[in-house]
């Protein structure tokens, strides 16, 4: 018995009918990127959750520099280092930045260790509506941390005899914070994508990190300073997040035209540091960005 088959009317001339799949829309779509950046730091903060000794070294270093820097210049003449009560209050600023300096130098380890392992590749491939969702989960663990920590130190200057900044203040030190961890979390993770292991990227954040530390005002003030170390300082963008903050602490009725610093360029406000804070971290956002885009295609 045979039996007649009829064909459909999208068959009748050779064409093929339409598949009723949709093809993946090339749009942007912001609620899958926010997804996809929540998952990324989630994963990040679990990797934290299981390996916590970063965290707690992160908190413990910077409570040790205020701890015994602070016990070692407490008996130093009072006004020596400008407006700060005692040298607690003087370094508390300079352990601040720092710390989240280091933090944030740091980001690209994960990074550079995704690469190696081969998770990188797998996201890559992945069917993501962005991947800058990696770099932006990143930035978010790494501010996280730079919270967690900053606070951390703010209570135990405080502690110590350092003082607090009213309300209005603290908000400012964070945002401080927040923009000085922004340009230096681009420019690791720009690192993380340039070098070829891990192994490097951990060289240049050792050799970086301490020069970057003591050409700064984080330990003394400029002019405690030789004039090629002022010159250095005056260029060190560590400088510009350091003196707000310290300006924030030892001036309860602060103003953005306030002088904060006097370099041998000229005097610089609480408003031009800021300044210099956004410019310093645009710049870095916008150096790495064609290194991003050849590495995500």
């Amino acid at each position: 018995m045979s039996q007649t088959i009829t064909p459909s009317s999208g068959n009748l001339n050779g064409s093929q009918a339409p598949s009723p799949a949709i093809a993946p829309s090339a749009t942007f779509s912001l609620a899958e990127f926010s997804q996809e950046t929540l998952a990324l730091t989630r994963r990040l903060f679990i990797q934290l959750q299981r390996r916590p000794s970063t965290l707690v070294a992160g908190i413990i270093q910077p409570v040790m520099w205020l701890v015994l820097f602070g016990a070692l210049f407490q008996n130093m003449p009072q006004g020596l280092f400008g407006g700060s009560q005692n040298y607690g209050q003087f370094l508390a600023a300079g352990v601040i930045v720092f710390t989240a300096f280091s933090g944030a130098l740091n980001a690209g380890l994960p990074v550079m260790f995704d690469r190696e392992f081969g998770f990188l590749n797998r996201l890559l491939v992945a069917p993501l509506a962005s991947r800058f969702s990696i770099v932006l989960a990143s930035a978010i663990f790494i501010a996280t941390l730079s919270l967690v920590q900053t606070s951390v130190i703010i209570a135990m200057s405080a502690f110590l005899g350092a003082g607090l900044p009213h309300l209005l203040g603290l908000g400012l030190v964070i945002a401080i914070v927040l923009v000085l961890v922004l340009g230096v979390t681009a420019l690791s993770l720009g690192l993380a994508f340039a070098l070829p292991g891990h192994i490097e990227l951990i060289a240049v954040i050792f050799v970086s990190s301490l020069p970057l530390l003591f050409a700064s005002t984080a330990l003394a003030p400029l002019t405690f300073m030789p004039n090629w170390l002022k010159i250095v300082a005056s260029l060190n963008p560590l400088s510009y997040a350091i003196e707000p903050i310290r300006y924030i602490y030892t001036h309860p009725h602060w103003l953005l035209g306030s002088v904060i610093m006097e370099t041998p360029f000229g005097a610089v406000t609480l408003g031009l540091s800021l300044l210099i804070l956004v410019g310093f971290s645009t710049i870095a956002l916008l150096s790495i960005r064609p290194l991003l885009r050849r590495s995500f295609t």
